[in-house]
C-alpha cells in the first residue's frame, strides 16, 4: 500500500521529542528542569476554571457553529477593538481548536500545489511543515542578528520568486523571542500586497510583548494591514496549553472559504472549552494576564543573567515571547548534542536549533523561560556543573 508523501517526509518536532524523553526520565524517578517547551507556569486566568467547572454540570454540550460561538468571536472581536484600537468584524474571527489549527486554516487558504512561501530562518517548524503538506515549497530568508532573527523587507524581498503567493511571519518569534519591529512589519505587509502575496502573521505572542516607549501595548498587523491573516491562540498570554483553543482572524474576502474549510477540517472547536474561555475577557482576568506579563520580564533578567554568567553568548534579547535563543559554539558541542547531553548528565531539558532551520541549526539552543524562576535557577545551575564538566 501507498504511504501519502507527506507522512514520509514530515520531519519530527524535536522539542517534543526531548519533552518525551524529560518525562520518560523523571517517571524513572529522575528530577528534570525543564526548560524545553513553551508552557507557561501559571495555568488558566482567574474565573476559567470555575467557568469550566459549571460548564460541566452535566448539560448537553452540542456542536457550536464551525467558526466558533458567537460570544466568544465577539469577546474576541472586542479584545481588538479595546487592546488596539481595531474595529474587528466578529465574523472575520473563526475559532479554533488551538493555534495548530488555525495554523492549517490559515496555510489551507493562502497554498496549494507549486506555491512558494517565504520565511525567515529560523522560525517554528510546524510552519515549513504544513506548507509543504499542502503542496508548496518554503524558501526560507537566512536571517541574522542584525535583523534580530527577524524577516525584513530586503530578506523577504531577496527571497522572493516568480512563484511566491504568501509571506509567513511570527512576532513575536519562536524561537527567537524576538520581535519584528512595527515599521519594518508594515513595509514587509505592503511590499508582500503589492506582488499580490498573502500575508500570514502569527501573532501568538503578541500579548507577551514589551510595551513601546511610551507604555503602548505592543501593535497587531492588523493596525497596518487589516487584510493580512492573523493566528492567535489562548496558550500563551492567557496561560491555556491544553485547553487547545485558538483562532484565526481572516480578510472579509475570505470569511465563507475559512467557515467551510473549518467545518470540513476540524467540524467546531470544543464546546465546553469554547464557553470557559468567555471567563478570558474578565477586568480581572486580563490584570492576572498583565501581572503575569510582568513576571516574565523578570524570569527573562534572570535567564540572560545566568546564561551569561556561563558564558554561553545570547545574539539578540528577546523582547515577546519567552524563548531566549543562545550560542553555544564555546562549548565545543552542536547544538543537538548539547541539548542531548544536558538532558542526560543534567537533567535540564532544551531544545536544540535544528527544529528552526538551517542558519542556526547546529549552533543555536532554545531556553524557555516560561517555567518558574526555582525551575529556571535549577536549570542554570544544572547547566553550570555541566559547563565545568566540558571543560
Amino acid at each position: 500500500m501507498k504511504l501519502a508523501r507527506r507522512a514520509v517526509t514530515a520531519q519530527p518536532f524535536h522539542a517534543m521529542t526531548i519533552g518525551a524523553r524529560a518525562q520518560a526520565l523523571e517517571a524513572s524517578g529522575g528530577d528534570v528542569a525543564k526548560l524545553s517547551l513553551g508552557e507557561p507556569s501559571f495555568g488558566a486566568p482567574p474565573g476559567v476554571h470555575e467557568a469550566m467547572r459549571e460548564v460541566m454540570d452535566g448539560r448537553a454540550l452540542p456542536y457550536t457553529p464551525a467558526p466558533g460561538l458567537p460570544a466568544l468571536r465577539e469577546a474576541i472581536a472586542h479584545w481588538y477593538g479595546q487592546r488596539h484600537h481595531v474595529d474587528l468584524d466578529p465574523r472575520r474571527v473563526i475559532v479554533t481548536a488551538g493555534g495548530s489549527a488555525a495554523l492549517v486554516l490559515a496555510t489551507a487558504l493562502t497554498v496549494e500545489e507549486g506555491d512558494d512561501v517565504v520565511m525567515a530562518d529560523p522560525c517554528y517548524p510546524c510552519n515549513r511543515e504544513l506548507v509543504e503538506a499542502f503542496g508548496g515549497r518554503v524558501v526560507l530568508a537566512p536571517s541574522n542578528p542584525a535583523s534580530r532573527y527577524q524577516l525584513s523587507r530586503p530578506l523577504m524581498e531577496a527571497a522572493w520568486t516568480p512563484a511566491t503567493t504568501a509571506v509567513q511571519m511570527a512576532t513575536p518569534s519562536n524561537p527567537t523571542g524576538t520581535s519584528i519591529p512595527f515599521g519594518e512589519l508594515a513595509e514587509i505587509c505592503a511590499s508582500a500586497r503589492e506582488r499580490g502575496a498573502w500575508r500570514v502573521v502569527d501573532e501568538i505572542y503578541l500579548g507577551l510583548a514589551d510595551p513601546d516607549e511610551d507604555g503602548r501595548v505592543a501593535r497587531t498587523v492588523l493596525e497596518t494591514d487589516p487584510e493580512a491573516l492573523v493566528v492567535s491562540s489562548f496558550s500563551k498570554f492567557f496561560s491555556m496549553t491544553g485547553w487547545r483553543l485558538g483562532w484565526l482572524v481572516v480578510p472579509e474576502s475570505l470569511v465563507e472559504a475559512a467557515e467551510n474549510l473549518a467545518v470540513n477540517f476540524f467540524l467546531c472547536a470544543a464546546a465546553h472549552t469554547q464557553r470557559a474561555a468567555l471567563a478570558c475577557f474578565t477586568p480581572e482576568a486580563l490584570a492576572a494576564c498583565e501581572e503575569r506579563r510582568v513576571e516574565l520580564v523578570e524570569r527573562r533578567r534572570l535567564a540572560l543573567e545566568g546564561l551569561g554568567r556561563l558564558g554561553l553568548k545570547v545574539p539578540v534579547e528577546p523582547d515577546g515571547a519567552f524563548y531566549v535563543y543562545f550560542d553555544v559554539s564555546a562549548s565545543g558541542l552542536s547544538s543537538w548534542d548539547f541539548c542531548v547531553r544536558a538532558l542526560e548528565e543534567a537533567h535540564v531539558a532544551l531544545t536544540p536549533g535544528r527544529d528552526f532551520g538551517a542558519a542556526t541549526a547546529d549552533t543555536h539552543v532554545r531556553l524557555s523561560y516560561a517555567a518558574s524562576r526555582q525551575e529556571i535557577a535549577l536549570g542554570l545551575d544544572r547547566l553550570a556543573g555541566f559547563m565545568a564538566s566540558l571543560r
